[in-house]
């Protein structure tokens, strides 16, 4: 019997790749997404289409994941009908470029609430199903972006991303004794097969923009072009979504904590490294080691 999956912000990118490979490995999969009959009703479509060309079961189901009634509800019907969900991916995130200065307290409140708040959202419906079953598996897309190279103009994205990890990194050992694993991927930056870039949003401060470019003028253009030349020919997101269904795919206890998939190689790797070499050193020293691998 295959496993129930959820994927938020699965209508596009790393989420609608991941909805894809993760079906096509024999998984039910819903791939949540806001409008369904409005904007996105042309990716539900696309959904369906592919569910019946592939012989999968791949359906796109309303979840805003700004909204905890939409949350609630979507989730409260996947339970319905089939008892259970089993995987949980936590895509759903929004990128903005520009000045930090820029930016309003709000919207940097608006994207903390997408990239971070949007999860615990998702947590509180699934989570006491999984607890309750003693199994489950909660995956993370984070970003290279909050352990490695971090170029100007996008700091308030790099620190909600760095909160939605911090977050995955205490859940993790708070959902071990539970039985329910997590996997914390880190996708490196893509410039084919998302649309992080062309959607990003930008500063709501048009004079503080206008300043920083008479200094930084062209900045962003810079570091888009340089982002896309350090990645290798064939470097494309699906690498991001056929890892995710590879973690999906492994048996109980042998899913990885962490992966990194970063063509470019920006450091994150490196740094990842001793900072979970130091999580695991750290909680043998008080006792807690057991909290490191999930409880059969």
């Amino acid at each position: 019997m295959g496993n129930i999956v959820v994927i938020t912000g699965a209508s596009s990118g790393f989420g609608a790749l991941t909805a894809r490979a993760v079906a096509d490995a024999g998984d039910t999969v819903y791939a949540g997404m806001r409008h369904t009959t409005g904007r996105n009703a042309p990716q539900v479509k696309a959904a369906a289409d592919y569910s019946a060309a592939h012989g999968v079961d791949l359906r796109a189901i309303e979840l805003d994941v700004g909204s905890q009634d939409s949350v609630d509800a979507a989730i409260g019907r996947i339970t319905a009908e089939h008892g259970r969900v089993d995987v949980l991916v936590h895509n759903a995130g929004h990128m903005v470029v520009g000045p930090a200065e820029a930016f309003t307290p709000e919207q940097l409140a608006e994207l903390y609430d997408v990239n971070v708040l949007s999860t615990q959202r998702v947590n509180r419906a699934v989570l006491p199903g999984m607890r309750a079953r003693r199994a489950g598996l909660v995956v993370w897309v984070s970003s290279s972006s909050v352990k490695g190279g971090t170029p100007p103009y996008l700091a308030p994205y790099f620190a909600a991303k760095a909160g939605m990890d911090a977050l995955a990194v205490s859940y993790a050992g708070e959902l071990a004794r539970w039985g329910v694993e997590t996997s914390i991927v880190v996708p490196g930056s893509f410039t084919s097969g998302t649309s992080h870039f062309a959607h990003a949003g930008r500063p709501a401060d048009h004079t503080a923009e206008a300043a920083y470019e008479e200094h930084y003028a062209g900045l962003m253009d810079q570091v888009a072009e340089k982002l896309a030349a350090l990645a290798p020919e064939g470097a494309d997101a699906s690498l991001v979504s056929d890892e995710i269904a590879r973690i999906v795919a492994l048996p109980r206890g042998e899913r990885p904590y962490r992966v990194h998939i970063d063509p470019a190689d920006d450091g994150s790797a490196e740094v990842s490294d001793v900072a979970d070499h130091v999580r695991r050193a750290f909680l043998d020293r008080v006792g807690l080691a057991d909290l490191l691998t999930v409880t059969p």
